[in-house]
């Protein structure tokens, strides 16, 4: 069966599959299309948890980061796995306690004011929005280049189908259909990774393929693609950083806080039905993760390894890394580049119509490199690789076996599907239950809210289809800002809503609003968003990374400071909440029948 066909029945089986389970445990409630009824078992909701956070970005993406840039994309790997870590242990507990199955709803009863939870629902729709936009560029991105269409029919399909087990199902089909999904994302990602460390090493078990030797040689792989790179003009795959370290630092604390702030993974933690069980939850879902996590270094070394030894021949055979000019001739390109290169992700040129590929880096200082690569005739790199394509090419670049190739092909829709619907059903919630019920029309009848929910669902589809279809310039290519503005606005109102209880409406409205603020203006300034008549840039911070050399996509933590600042100022001027919100947040810290530390002994 050839490769075409074999990914039609793969991915088509797994759609089938996911709306099958759609019809099956369709909402009747507005408790089921929330929260699922509350009644999802720990290990069930784990995964589920698992494929709601593990995004188009950690499948397609993350790996592809870390081998583009070594050492320094391991930040991602820190920043969201720490995030989750932080989620679960200082947030979801005391979330679920509170009862509140929506952020907004939480920030609104917490800080007693409507107004709050109104500004909780803009920060929300911001973050969310921003984040929906890669989930449906990832799914473009994967159609186009599987199934054969453009990106553009490929966002239409992908809309469809989130459609069809979003609006019936609600969170309760979600939930069901992200268990699903993260079994065929897991598997696509894992496979391929075995057979490749197999192949490369021997070892069959990727986290340890990584640090082995390469089958046949008296050198790992690490050692041999840092010398690789480095004799290609690169910086060392193992020690090179993202910019500066007070960067690599506040960009991993951005990542961090802002995937604790996310609230369509906070969301999940409300369909188990005790406390316990949302903590119980939260493990399992570090377990789920750290499965493809831990997997993801290795990926994306030996995905740098094959794609440098498809293009240059000479790294398989003599050793001589110089030696890129005597790679394959065109006429003899292998299948996969040529199947990649028409979805525009990647691109070769030959620049010098000597018949080869050449790839050296562009911008090496390397006098050494430049003399080599000039003495064969070199006249610029003549081969680009985009970073969202090395999981999914991965496969193709290895030889393996058709079925593994469409295996990733599941797993990466599988991934950008079930985070898509993840985020569509928080702002759906935010609005209808936050916006409608909460502040337009508290009296709508569970059906009228029902309703409301699903309209808001479809209309949030069609936006996030809208703008997957023309990104904004400050969203294309990245997830991070969607952390960044998660983390400025959301997570310290969160945090000072159950650790502070003495932080009044006042404080939490003006830190959230000053944190979004100050966040989208750097963002916006920095990729030159403000136009004014006959000036194309208007040029409102100094240059690019003007904040002690921290880049936009970093900026969150810097924001989450302002908030924090921002709040606790405004709260000193101001009244302090009522003292039934003081007990309230006291109740929700103490654990259930804790007493209190007298001191005397026990009789």
């Amino acid at each position: 069966m050839d490769l075409q066909t074999t990914i039609y029945l793969v991915v088509g089986a797994s759609f089938a599959l996911y709306i099958g389970i759609a019809f099956w445990a369709r909402a009747g409630s507005t408790s089921e299309f929330y929260v699922a009824g509350g009644g999802v078992g720990p290990r069930l909701n784990g995964m589920a948890t698992a494929a709601d956070w593990m995004s188009a970005a950690s499948f397609i993406s993350m790996a592809g980061l870390i081998s583009n840039m070594g050492y320094g994309g391991g930040l991602f790997l820190m920043g969201w796995t720490g995030g989750y870590v932080l989620l679960a242990l200082l947030l979801a507990p005391y979330l679920r306690k509170f009862g509140k199955f929506t952020v907004p709803q939480f920030i609104g009863d917490r800080f007693y004011s409507k107004s709050a939870s109104t500004v909780a629902v803009l920060c929300l729709l911001t973050a969310s929005l921003t984040y929906v936009i890669g989930q449906m560029t990832g799914v473009g991105v994967a159609f186009s280049r599987f199934l054969g269409v453009s990106s553009e029919t490929g966002i239409y399909v992908g809309m469809g189908i989130v459609f069809m087990y979003a609006v019936l199902g609600g969170m309760k089909g979600i939930t069901y259909t992200q268990v699903a999904q993260y079994c065929v994302l897991i598997f696509a990602y894992t496979v391929p990774a075995i057979f490749i460390s197999m192949h490369l090493t021997g070892n069959p078990i990727p986290q340890l393929g990584l640090g082995s030797n390469l089958v046949g040689q008296d050198i790992s792989l690490l050692q041999k693609l840092d010398t690789i790179v480095v004799e290609l003009g690169f910086g060392q795959y193992t020690t090179t950083t993202a910019g500066s370290t007070l960067n690599m630092f506040v960009y991993t604390m951005s990542l961090m806080i802002g995937t604790a702030g996310l609230p369509h993974v906070i969301m999940r933690f409300f369909t188990v039905p005790t406390v316990a069980a949302a903590r119980s939850s939260a493990g399992w879902a570090l377990v789920f993760i750290a499965i493809l996590y831990t997997t993801a270094p290795a990926v994306a070394g030996m995905a740098k390894y094959n794609l440098i030894s498809t293009v240059n021949t000479a790294v398989a055979t003599n050793g001589d890394m110089y030696a890129v000019e005597s790679s394959l001739e065109v006429a003899k390109q292998p299948d996969w580049m040529n199947r990649w290169a028409k979805t525009g992700l990647l691109k070769f040129e030959d620049k010098n119509g000597d018949g080869r590929i050449q790839y050296y880096n562009d911008k090496t200082k390397n006098p050494d490199v430049i003399a080599k690569a000039e003495a064969a005739g070199w006249k610029g790199n003549e081969l680009s690789v985009n970073a969202d394509i090395i999981v999914l090419a991965n496969p193709e670049i290895a030889l393996l076996p058709n079925w593994v190739i469409a295996l990733v092909a599941a797993g990466g829709l599988a991934a950008a599907l079930s985070t898509a619907a993840g985020l569509l059903l928080a702002i759906s919630s935010a609005i209808s239950h936050d916006l409608v019920k909460g502040v337009f029309n508290p009296n709508i009848s569970e059906k009228g809210e029902l309703m409301a929910g699903k309209i808001a669902m479809a209309v949030s589809i069609v936006v996030a289809g809208y703008l997957g279809l023309n990104p904004p310039g400050f969203a294309a290519g990245t997830v991070a800002l969607a952390f960044g503005i998660a983390a400025s606005s959301l997570f310290p109102a969160i945090m000072m809503g159950i650790f502070s209880k003495k932080m009044n409406k006042e404080g939490a409205i003006a830190g959230m609003l000053s944190g979004l603020f100050i966040t989208l203006f750097y963002v916006f300034a920095h990729k030159g968003l403000f136009f004014i008549k006959g000036t194309e840039y208007l040029d409102l911070i100094g240059g690019p990374n003007p904040f002690f050399g921290i880049t936009p996509e970093a900026f969150g933590a810097i924001g989450a400071l302002v908030n924090f600042g921002v709040a606790f100022l405004v709260d000193k001027f101001t009244k302090e909440p009522p003292e039934h919100i003081q007990h309230l947040v006291e109740a929700v810290r103490t654990p259930r029948g804790a007493k209190a530390v007298d001191g005397s002994h026990a009789h």
